[in-house]
């Protein structure tokens, strides 16, 4: 066996912190691969697990990689509201030091606001998906306004990873004791996911 040691797959991680939010806590951390972890508590004992395509995934990457690995601040140092707690940290296993991470409120380096973008919209994302889930276990009249919010996540494009819905929508759909309009919305919703996963035709 040869002895060189494989270097560990590189992981981003976001946390923020913002007392008085809903949540006051958020972090997220993404595999190379675009595995993902959700948590809303640094001891959450119920993390969301999700799966970002490959193409996201290397964007944020990418996004990491502008930052150079977040080796350099990226406060902007102007006056502006406290807007929560940021931080970025890059983890590629490397054996001593601790992994560079940078801390800030608001920065005004374009790719420091583009990887947040993408942190946020993950963040949204999954919001609305624990507001359905919610809904869908214990509150059938409250499927139809989760539903709205879902989609109008998704109509301002900031829905993530939409496949992890199919299941609640599935079980929406194909439940009567939901509301008939629910049950209508959660399928064509399930039917357009379901479509934009498919490779064109052709192809």
């Amino acid at each position: 066996m040869s002895g060189t040691v494989q270097a560990a797959s590189p992981r981003l991680v976001f946390t923020k912190t913002f007392p008085g939010s809903v949540p006051e806590y958020v972090e997220i951390s993404v595999e190379k691969d675009g595995s993902t972890i959700y948590k809303e508590a640094p001891d959450d004992n119920n993390p969301i697990s999700i799966q970002l395509t490959q193409a996201d995934s290397e964007t944020l990457f990418s996004l990491a990689d502008k930052l150079e690995h977040f080796a350099h601040p990226l406060e902007s140092g102007l006056k502006v509201a406290f807007m929560g707690k940021k931080m970025f940290r890059y983890e590629d296993g490397s054996p001593g030091g601790k992994p560079p991470e940078v801390e800030f409120n608001y920065s005004v380096d374009p790719n420091a606001q583009a990887l947040l973008d993408w942190f946020e919209r993950i963040a949204e994302s999954e919001r609305d998906f624990i507001e359905l889930e919610r809904a869908v276990k214990y509150d059938k009249l409250g499927v139809q306004n989760a539903l709205i919010l879902v989609e109008s996540t998704r109509d301002q494009k900031r829905l993530i990873a939409p496949q992890q819905f199919l299941p609640l929508l599935d079980r929406v759909t194909k439940n009567e004791s939901y509301m008939h309009m629910a049950r209508e919305r959660a399928a064509a919703f399930a039917d357009e996911i379901r479509a934009l996963a498919q490779p064109p035709a052709g192809k």
